[in-house]
């Protein structure tokens, strides 16, 4: 894509900010629910996200909707606070992308973890991009895969 240059200072700064997030990582469900709920380690997603696009793998609403309904049967969220949550968890930018599900599913058998989790794995391999999140397990499986994981 090539954009014409322009003597103009906002234009140029504004051109600026495309570039400067030109670097992309995937984040699973779990480094957005922390940011949307306010959970301690918010912040240090943000510290790690900043300056980067993020990318996850379509399902992603569908995990935050499921993980939220999960919360309420153990009781950390209730009715009135799902909804709240959940819109401001799709406020987050992010471009969501198909994956190749044949390739995830692979992936879930030899390692004996959940299709959804396998789905973000997936997606890194598939774009050649790193990977943030707060599931310690699905941050090792990532590093098994060659996947370079945000620490």
């Amino acid at each position: 894509m090539k954009f014409r240059k322009r003597h103009n200072y906002i234009i140029d700064n504004f051109l600026y900010e495309l570039y400067k997030y030109d670097m992309e990582m995937v984040s699973d469900a779990s480094a957005f629910l922390a940011v949307a709920l306010s959970e301690i380690d918010r912040e240090w997603v943000i510290e790690k996200t900043f300056g980067y696009s993020i990318v996850s793998p379509e399902v992603l609403p569908y995990e935050i909707g499921n993980a939220l309904i999960a919360m309420r049967r153990k009781g950390r969220l209730n009715d009135r606070e799902i909804p709240r949550a959940f819109n401001l968890s799709q406020r987050i930018a992010v471009r969501l992308v198909p994956v190749a599900i044949h390739a995830a599913i692979k992936i879930a058998l030899q390692f004996n973890i959940y299709a959804y989790d396998a789905y973000y794995l997936q997606c890194c391999i598939e774009n050649r991009l790193p990977f943030i999140s707060l599931d310690g397990n699905m941050c090792g499986v990532a590093e098994s895969l060659g996947i370079k994981v945000v620490r």
